[in-house]
């Protein structure tokens, strides 16, 4: 079933990749950028960012052109190097020191996604798959593989511990506190049988990526009808994947803030809430839900457990049983009118890992009036989503690994 192909990677030398990797750019503050720009210039920042060089913001079609040029001269000064052989390659991150996550980047098929043998849970805006396509058309490189899951498979397994009894290709850790190794899983045999044992998976999902993913579809069209001996066996017929065992996703919430009652005193707002939950005043003490259908919620310097009244919710499929689904149908969109989750300014999203604390904060200051803490999606309701042909609303998962860039590129 699922096709994933070894590939010949462009790469940072080995006594480079801890200064070229980095995060995608758009997780940085201005003050965080100028301070790896200005102060380290094998960063892959640069290259994703050549407009800094001249002090000038440059967007559109100019900048992607600079994009290429920048990345040329990473290869021309011996910064990046490209594989000799196409090889699978073997990813490990370890997260302050304790949690861990072992993965094998290779090349998935876009028939693949297309036919929904690579199946995804969130929709994509069409405006920013254009917009990557147009980037990717021009500079012809995926320095940032997508996330995909499978069940664990004990092959795999055996293979990624043989590889890694050896002296890893690299190993840096960053100012994250996160270490990086990297293997090249160069064996023919070894590649042949995780080919194989992917071939016999009936689907891979998308964890993170999605945008990603979707703009290979039309970026292949694209390419392909420039090519008058397109086989479909191209590198453009592809993209850059890293393949991780379900069993070490990990999945948070995104809590959520909301600016105003939309127009209710606290007394009408919580009545109108009863209509659905049980609600319980939990006064200064913290509370985080502890399960399904179970939401905190800071207001007014109080924490409240709010427990879904069932008989009062209609469950119809997979989507109406999550937890974000269910506060959007519930109190976002009929109590604090707030229908279009995606651009309303109203309301903002916080990953999980910032938990209450956070929201608590952001309220006490006066930025918003309410908040809502969720219980994490399983990574079985994330598959049940994808295999019914559903869509999570908005920030519904925070995923890791969250991968860096440049540590293996994929050209087509």
């Amino acid at each position: 079933m699922p096709l994933v192909n070894p590939f010949k990677a462009v790469r940072p030398s080995r006594d480079k990749v801890g200064l070229i990797a980095s995060r995608p750019y758009e997780t940085y503050t201005k003050a965080q950028l100028e301070a790896r720009l200005d102060n380290n210039p094998f960063s892959f920042l640069h290259i994703v960012n050549p407009g800094y060089k001249y002090h000038k913001e440059i967007s559109g079609p100019q900048r992607f052109k600079l994009v290429k040029n920048r990345y040329d001269e990473f290869k021309e000064d011996g910064s990046f190097i490209q594989d000799k052989t196409a090889n699978f390659y073997l990813h490990k991150i370890v997260y302050r020191k304790k949690i861990e996550f072992v993965g094998i980047v290779g090349a998935a098929s876009v028939d693949d996604y297309e036919n929904r043998i690579i199946r995804k849970h969130e929709d994509t805006i069409s405006e920013k798959v254009e917009v990557y396509n147009d980037y990717l058309k021009t500079v012809r490189f995926n320095a940032d593989p997508v996330l995909l899951t499978h069940p664990k498979n004990s092959k795999i397994e055996e293979i990624k511990q043989k590889m890694m009894k050896d002296r890893a290709e690299y190993e840096f850790t960053t100012t994250s506190r996160e270490t990086h190794y990297l293997w090249l899983i160069k064996d023919k045999g070894d590649i042949k049988s995780i080919q194989e044992e992917f071939n016999k998976m009936s689907h891979f999902y998308i964890a993170d990526g999605h945008h990603r993913t979707n703009s290979s579809i039309s970026l292949r069209a694209a390419i392909a009808k420039e090519n008058k001996k397109h086989t479909g066996k191209e590198a453009y017929n592809f993209f850059m994947s890293f393949l991780i065992p379900e069993n070490q996703l990990q999945i948070f919430e995104f809590n959520r803030l909301v600016q105003s009652l939309n127009g209710l005193s606290k007394e009408n707002f919580l009545i109108r809430l009863d209509e659905f939950f049980k609600i319980e005043n939990r006064g200064q003490n913290y509370y985080k839900p502890g399960g399904k259908h179970r939401f905190s919620m800071y207001l007014d310097n109080e924490f409240y457990s709010l427990a879904l009244r069932k008989n009062s919710y209609k469950f119809t499929d997979s989507l109406s049983q999550l937890d974000a689904q269910i506060l959007f149908k519930t109190v976002l969109e009929p109590i604090l009118g707030i229908s279009d989750l995606r651009h309303d300014k109203r309301i903002k999203y916080v990953q999980g890992q910032k938990d209450m604390t956070y929201v608590k904060g952001a309220i006490d200051n006066g930025s918003y009036r309410v908040g809502f803490g969720l219980f994490p999606v399983t990574v079985q309701e994330m598959k049940r989503i994808a295999d019914e042909s559903l869509v999570m609303p908005p920030k519904t998962t925070y995923i890791d690994p969250k991968l860096r860039s440049g540590i293996t590129i994929y050209e087509f």
